[in-house]
């Protein structure tokens, strides 16, 4: 039987400096472009990623303009339609 092997990984050493576009807010939060995180979720998505599971719930804060083209996509996207 072949004896299995525990990897640990450690911490990525990353700070808000690998963002283009980072701006610190006053509640604990961080203002990033959505073009620098659409790529990453994107591959977290495709590839099943758990952890997105933890930020379901989580809101975010979006332009009106941004909401009122999801808005129109949601609508377009309706099977159907």
């Amino acid at each position: 039987m072949a004896m299995r092997q525990l990897r640990v990984y450690a911490e990525p050493d990353l700070n808000l400096r690998d963002f283009a576009a980072v701006e610190a807010t006053s509640d604990s939060g961080v203002r990033v472009s959505l073009g620098e995180v659409l790529p990453l979720l994107q591959d977290a998505m495709a590839s099943n990623r758990t952890w997105l599971a933890d930020f379901a719930d989580d809101e975010i804060t979006i332009t009106s303009d941004l909401h009122d083209v999801l808005q129109a996509y949601r609508h377009f996207r309706r099977p159907g339609a």
